[in-house]
């Protein structure tokens, strides 16, 4: 396959890098480097630039004949997208758009996009169908689901176009080979804020909010390793070029853990009993995001091998130790 990735850099976009370069496939990356890392890209072809600059981006699509676009590039933290929204509409959205227009413009054909769970919102008992009404509470969930709706509009306009869209839940761990991980030193993730905390990276770290309702009070996420997760797209790539339908995806296990519960998974993987901090509720937060994701193992054949919260946080920490 000869694929353009975008945001191929940053720390989920550089696992399928990975991956697709060790199947020896012929993958171009398109990164700013605003949160990405150069050392990261291992196995393809680096191009600096925006998404946002449509010269740009028609000067790396033309008669390059790419097959399809992996579309990695924006914004991902949820309260700040609360406190500056137009800056995740413009990066999320509107960049997005500016993407979907060049793929057009350029006939590359195969679009798969980065969703998330956040699209869902609240639902109802926590557990999400693709069919789960969407319903974003913070400007992160809306400005990915806005690109969702451009996706289906512009597939159902084109009839040589056609989209995925992986609707990931928290994403975390390392390669398990240890050749890329999480790099952001600004990273809000859970498993990865608790390793630098068992590491001694920070002095301590935060819970927000304890008052849920959840069976400990804290958030409870459906935790997936981000080498299954890489995985997927593959399988999703396979699927498009095969001239899937256009679809959308849940990525996760099915199965949740709270706040509390990954903390003292870190704890004792670490061999560290560093200091949490209870905090008040952040804005934007669901109290629980759980994955049904029958459709991807049945659909695209998907099958995770790293569904164990404690491999995930070993990797991490591995990961963390040799940053």
């Amino acid at each position: 396959m000869k694929i353009l990735i975008t945001g191929g850099a940053g720390y989920i976009g550089s696992h399928i890098v990975l991956l697709l370069g060790e199947q020896g496939h012929d993958v171009t990356v398109v990164d700013n480097l605003s949160t990405g890392r150069r050392e990261s890209v291992i196995g393809a072809k680096l191009i600096i630039g925006d998404v946002a600059d449509s010269d740009f981006l028609d000067s790396v699509m033309k008669n390059q004949n790419f097959e399809a676009v992996v579309h990695f590039a924006g914004s991902i933290v949820v309260p700040e997208s609360v406190t500056n929204p137009t800056k995740y509409y413009d990066n999320n959205t509107s960049n997005s758009l500016n993407l979907i227009q060049a793929c057009l413009r350029n006939k590359i054909p195969k679009f798969l996009f980065s969703s998330t769970a956040a699209v869902y919102g609240l639902p109802t008992g926590g557990e999400c169908l693709e069919t789960t009404p969407a319903g974003p509470i913070n400007p992160y969930g809306k400005s990915k689901l806005m690109t969702e709706w451009m996706l289906e509009d512009t597939a159902a306009a084109h009839a040589d176009f056609s989209f995925v869209a992986l609707r990931y839940f928290n994403v975390a761990g390392g390669n398990v080979a240890g050749r890329v991980g999480q790099c952001s030193p600004l990273s809000t993730h859970l498993i990865k804020v608790a390793c630098e905390t068992s590491l001694g990276k920070r002095k301590s770290m935060s819970v927000f909010g304890t008052d849920y309702n959840t069976p400990d009070g804290t958030c409870v996420r459906d935790y997936i390793h981000v080498d299954d997760l890489a995985q997927a797209h593959l399988d999703a790539l396979k699927y498009l070029l095969k001239n899937g339908k256009s679809d959308i995806f849940n990525c996760g296990y099915g199965k949740g853990f709270s706040v509390k519960e990954v903390i003292e998974t870190v704890k004792r993987v670490s061999g560290v009993d560093f200091k949490v901090e209870m905090g008040p509720r952040r804005d934007g937060d669901a109290p629980n995001l759980i994955a049904v994701s029958e459709k991807i193992r049945t659909t695209l054949g998907w099958k995770p091998k790293y569904n164990d919260l404690e491999l995930i946080v070993k990797t991490a920490l591995d990961w963390e130790r040799n940053l």
